[in-house]
């Protein structure tokens, strides 16, 4: 889950949202970033070979408190940016989809054009399986951040997974690599393809 405050390039963590198409390499593993997980115990599975460590599952009691915190924060200062950014991240951690796609909504017309808030928006758009609007948010952050590469990352996944479009997922890892070569993502992208190539017929 990404956003200022609470993202991906600022922690450099993956979520785990279930995959399918990838269970022998990357199941459950959908980029974005934790948001204040240092409260919750680490999650029992390891992580495929290769890949990074998921992200500690957060613990809902915390969360519920800095959900109330955040509500708060806004009734008295609706147009508080961070305050909507960290409420998005507060329900993508609790898997409240909806109220999150609603609070990053609110942060992105305060301030438009993050692209760790689109991401992270996407993320919980694919969860509700709104695959264009996911595809969307994941294509703009793209656009404005040519480097961001679990936007492009978690494109290709839709793609493959969900819109079973192997040759666009292919087109967005390559980008990813031919972006940013040296991120985690690009690594993860390069054993996604190679597990996509074989699944081809």
């Amino acid at each position: 889950m990404l956003g200022a405050g609470g993202d991906f390039l600022n922690r450099n963590l993956i979520s785990g949202l279930a995959i399918g198409v990838f269970a022998g390499f990357l199941g459950g593993y959908f980029v974005g970033a934790a948001h204040g997980n240092e409260d919750a115990p680490p999650v029992a599975a390891a992580p495929p070979a290769g890949a990074p460590a998921a992200a500690p599952r957060p613990n809902p009691l915390v969360i519920q408190d800095r959900i109330t915190a955040d509500k708060a924060l806004l009734a008295a200062d609706p147009k508080n940016v961070q305050a909507w950014i960290s409420l998005g991240n507060d329900y993508f951690d609790s898997q409240q989809a909806q109220p999150a796609v609603d609070a990053y909504a609110k942060a992105l017309l305060l301030a438009p054009g993050n692209p760790d808030v689109l991401t992270d928006q996407g993320v919980m758009y694919r969860a509700l399986k709104d695959y264009p609007k996911a595809i969307a948010n994941f294509k703009q952050a793209s656009k404005l951040d040519p480097r961001h590469s679990q936007s492009l990352f978690n494109l290709g996944i839709v793609y493959a997974d969900d819109l079973k479009q192997p040759d666009e997922a292919l087109k967005a890892w390559n980008q990813l690599i031919a972006n940013n070569p040296t991120s985690p993502q690009a690594m993860q992208a390069q054993a996604a393809m190679a597990q996509l190539k074989q699944a081809k017929p």
